[in-house]
């Protein structure tokens, strides 16, 4: 779980870290990072840091094919060897057959 928190934390400030890279090699002196912040387009920053992190929320979350009734099988061993953990697709019951009077 720590590690979806770190990662849309990173998705978010990456448009802030790319423009302290990009003023701190545009520049022929380091003015340091408070200078360079208080100049910054926070709120720009902000917005674009945000949509890149809805961005990938949406692309991951997508790639996802896990129907919710599937059953997850744990890893286990067969044969002396380690078989990965799956899920297993449990079909959908059918609707009763109703009989015609």
């Amino acid at each position: 779980m720590i590690r979806i928190v770190i990662e849309n934390i990173f998705f978010f400030l990456l448009p802030t870290l790319v423009y302290i890279m990009w003023v701190a090699f545009k520049e022929d002196e380091w003015a340091g990072l408070p200078s360079i912040v208080a100049r910054a387009p926070l709120f720009r920053l902000f917005f674009a840091g945000a949509a890149l992190m809805l961005g990938t929320l949406v692309a991951f979350s997508s790639r996802s094919h896990n129907n919710p009734r599937d059953v997850y099988v744990p890893a286990s061993m067969e044969d002396g060897k380690l078989a990965p953990a799956h899920s297993v697709h449990v079909p959908e019951p059918d609707e009763p057959q109703t009989a015609k009077p």
